[in-house]
């Protein structure tokens, strides 16, 4: 049976082929972007099968009427994909007040209140699913990436708290966690401005490693969209998805370490007890 998504930051990357994907095999989709004009092909192609509207997820005010209009115009949603959001990098010195701002009210505040404003809807048509687009940033760290990383750690821990409120509702979500994907991600990388300091330190490392191209990508971004696609269609997904092989070394990597220091410290922790029984 068709389903009917919701797909914010649909104009390039996953969004776009994911919308692409969807559409070809004859669901429904309503698309969101800063810029409808980027979906006029997809919209001349498909007609009544894709809706666009825009919306600027820093918005909020928009983000609630957008929410309202898509479900008054569909019906019923069955998966809304949580998308839209781009990379800053830096050491956090030095990125500015701006940048910071933006980019937790894009990646971090924006994708709570899409969220926020989607679960009334989704409980009085009885059930649905969230896909938060994550990273493997929402369970590692790179330097250079604080804010990046600040923004996507707090997104994971907001939808594993929230999952638990309105899972009696019918309502799962799914974190989908890609690593190194071949998008437009590193083309679109808000830059803080350098001055010199971090040169020869592991952040300046990573910013010469992306500027030449070394920094490894192994993903493909048709094969990440399939797997979200997939996951999302099933009727009991993980809730978090790890996509491609970085990702699942990386994510694998730190959460072995963690394990091993949090039983090196079991001792230290249990002192922390009340003595008093």
């Amino acid at each position: 049976m068709n389903k009917t998504w919701l797909i914010t930051g649909a104009s390039s990357g996953l969004g776009k082929i994911m919308t692409t994907q969807l559409l070809e095999r004859g669901d429904r989709v309503v698309a969101t972007a800063r810029r409808e004009q980027a979906l006029q092909e997809l919209a001349d192609r498909y007609g009544e099968q894709l809706q666009v509207l825009t919306l600027d997820l820093t918005d909020t005010t928009q983000i609630s009427r957008v929410i309202d209009h898509a479900f008054a115009r569909a019906g019923r949603i069955d998966v809304i994909v949580s998308n839209a959001g781009y990379g800053l990098f830096g050491p956090a010195e030095q990125v500015s007040d701006e940048q910071i701002e933006r980019v937790l009210a894009t990646n971090l505040t924006g994708s709570i209140q899409l969220i926020r404003r989607s679960l009334a809807h989704l409980r009085a048509q009885g059930g649905g699913r969230i896909v938060q687009v994550s990273s493997e940033g929402g369970q590692i760290a790179y330097p250079g990436f604080s804010l990046y990383h600040a923004s996507k750690w707090g997104i994971e821990g907001f939808v594993e708290s929230v999952a638990q409120e309105v899972a009696p509702f019918g309502i799962d979500f799914i974190l989908a966690e890609p690593g190194p994907t071949g998008t437009n991600f590193a083309a679109a990388l808000d830059l803080a401005t350098p001055s010199g300091a971090y040169q020869d330190t592991p952040a300046g490392q990573v910013h010469a490693m992306i500027k030449s191209g070394e920094f490894e990508i192994r993903g493909d971004a048709v094969n990440t969209v399939a797997a979200i696609i997939q996951a999302a269609d099933a009727s009991n997904p993980p809730l978090r998805l790890a996509l491609g092989s970085t990702a699942y070394e990386n994510i694998h990597r730190v959460l072995t370490e963690r394990r091993e220091a949090l039983e090196a410290q079991r001792d230290v922790a249990l002192s922390a007890d009340s003595q008093e029984v």
